[in-house]
């Protein structure tokens, strides 16, 4: 009579062996734990399954010599849930990088809407400010100017080009009847759109529109760039989230997950081998993203880093309206070359009384547009981008080592664990383990792969196609170092915004258009001669305009133009 000690004993090892499976006593006796199993796993009815092992002729892809718990119908329900399972551990394995990037995508859409409204009350503002009398009419072709502007960051087929010189067109009848010729005048519309249409023939405004268009194509254009690859990442993510997987995957998967069921075995696991060698083979076409995948996130990167200056959005849209200041001063003070410019080419206006409409902007939003409060860093739009690029780029490699990812997280036994072979519970794997990818397939024991997936390889092709615009918006912005002259105080946080391409004569017109803290200077100036010999001469005119004494002991900050006009 055995002691009470090995009864314990042998008890403990009875209820282990039940636990993990490893011991058919009475799954081989009965099939009560398979039927339980497949009702609860498929919700499917228990009516025709065996209430014992059989011999199972009939099945196709769990043939075994053993008798067998499953029938032909069991067995196609499996194959159907063994796929399930799979879209399901891919769906949970990509499910961070899936929130990542649509969770960011999301923001950055919303803090662009955000920033554009931001530009276009800053430049509602300076109209109400600065030009009253034409604020009210100037407010329809702000209102669609940055209408457009959204439209064109969110992907829609606009013009940048066509977009700002509508803009330009409008704002000049403004400045021309209430700057240029103001007065009792009210010009028909006809007269109106005359003016509007020399625009471009006379240049009121100078190089600024070209330099609008410059900022805005070198900004906009590599932001929506930006959100569409995001979109595109979502994408490729939702398409392998939810493949078809070949009839060879299916029974490969079909044997690995639930034919150790037909024989009483429900609670064992694949070997790590057969794991990898079935779902490498399974996503041997996935696989084919990964170099993919791996260069779209480095061009994000890249694009992202080299999205600052006049490169970044958020500069651009908030300096705006410095811009179109800019402009209309420059009309201003070429009024009568541009007045007889307009009598060539329009005529006299006919002048009758008219009353302005005035600006009746809410005064509540002045409070806070004009005052440019310096944002704080972690508010920036670049700083959201580089916390994100951060976080994505440690899934560059996700599509390589997806398979490998899923066998050791969510599908095999552990390293020294008894595992199931796709014959038997076994103590290790024997067979030759392939690698990731469609070449490699050649030699895999357990799943043959043919052909193509026209699914993926439209997938890679846009994939590509995105790569390719993204290094193509990836500017080397070396050139907007602002250079300041000697006696220092001037603080200028971003690049300078000029170059050749927007016309503004060569590198020494570059403007400042953020706003400088002054240190140790009496007064800045914005004036058109750098010449030393005008100096004195325009300090002392400036000092009787001003009514105020300027200290010529004191540093004096220039702001120079390469416009001729200006000198005057």
């Amino acid at each position: 009579m055995m002691d009470a000690q090995t009864w314990r004993v042998g008890c403990r090892c009875l209820l282990l062996l039940a636990l993990v499976g490893f011991t058919r006593s009475e799954g081989m006796q009965s099939c009560e734990e398979v039927r339980k199993l497949f009702q609860w796993r498929l919700v499917g009815p228990v009516r025709g399954l065996p209430d014992s092992p059989r011999a199972g002729p009939d099945l196709q892809v769990c043939v075994a010599k053993k008798p067998t718990c499953c029938t032909r119908k069991m067995e196609e329900r499996y194959q159907i849930a063994a796929r399930q399972d799979m879209q399901q551990v891919l769906q949970t394995s990509s499910s961070a990088l899936k929130f990542l990037i649509s969770r960011n995508a999301a923001a950055f859409q919303e803090t662009l809407e955000t920033l554009i409204r931001q530009a276009e009350n800053y430049t509602s503002i300076l109209f109400c400010n600065t030009y009253r009398n034409m604020a009210l009419e100037a407010a329809a072709s702000i209102q669609e100017f940055f209408t457009d502007v959204g439209l064109f960051l969110f992907g829609a087929d606009v013009n940048p080009e066509e977009f700002v010189n509508r803009f330009f067109d409008s704002l000049f009848p403004l400045v021309y009847n209430h700057l240029i010729n103001p007065g009792v005048t009210d010009s028909s519309l006809e007269y109106s759109e005359c003016i509007r249409m020399a625009r471009r023939d006379i240049g009121p405004f100078g190089n600024i529109p070209q330099r609008v268009l410059g900022q805005m194509g070198r900004s906009l254009l590599p932001s929506r760039t930006f959100l569409q690859a995001l979109n595109l990442g979502i994408e490729v993510i939702n398409t392998t989230d939810h493949l078809r997987f070949s009839k060879e995957c299916s029974r490969a998967l079909l044997r690995m997950q639930y034919c150790p069921h037909c024989q009483g075995l429900t609670f064992s696991k694949p070997c790590m081998g057969y794991c990898l060698n079935v779902v490498r083979g399974c996503l041997a076409h996935v696989a084919e993203l990964h170099p993919h995948w791996h260069t779209y996130i480095q061009s994000l990167e890249e694009l992202s880093d080299a999205m600052h200056g006049t490169y970044d959005v958020e500069h651009v849209l908030l300096n705006f309206h410095l811009l179109v200041n800019d402009a209309v001063m420059q009309a201003h003070l070429d009024g009568q070359t541009i007045l007889e410019q307009v009598y060539k080419i329009c005529g006299r206006p006919v002048r009758k009384p008219t009353q302005s409409p005035r600006c009746s902007f809410d005064g509540s939003k002045e409070k806070h547009g004009m005052k440019i409060s310096t944002r704080n860093g972690e508010e920036t739009l670049a700083n959201r981008r580089k916390e994100f690029i951060n976080s994505l780029r440690l899934y560059r490699t996700f599509y390589g080592g997806l398979a490998d990812q899923l066998c050791v997280n969510e599908l095999a036994a552990g390293d020294g664990r008894p595992c199931w072979s796709g014959e038997d519970i076994v103590k290790s794997y024997t067979q030759r383990v392939v690698g990731n990818g469609i070449k490699a397939q050649s030699g895999n024991p357990e799943v043959k792969v043919k052909g193509t997936d026209p699914v993926i390889n439209q997938i890679i092709d846009k994939l590509k196609h995105v790569i390719q615009l993204l290094q193509g918006r990836s500017p080397k912005p070396n050139k907007w170092e602002l250079h300041t002259g000697s006696g220092g105080g001037v603080d200028e946080q971003l690049s300078g915004d000029c170059d050749d391409e927007d016309g503004c004569g060569g590198s020494g017109s570059g403007e400042v258009k953020r706003t400088l803290k002054i240190t140790d200077y009496d007064v800045v100036l914005c004036i058109g001669s750098p010449k030393e010999s005008a100096r004195k001469m325009l300090i002392n005119k400036f000092s009787e305009v001003v009514g105020y004494k300027i200290n010529t002991q004191k540093s004096v900050v220039f702001l120079y133009t390469s416009n001729e006009q200006h000198k005057k």
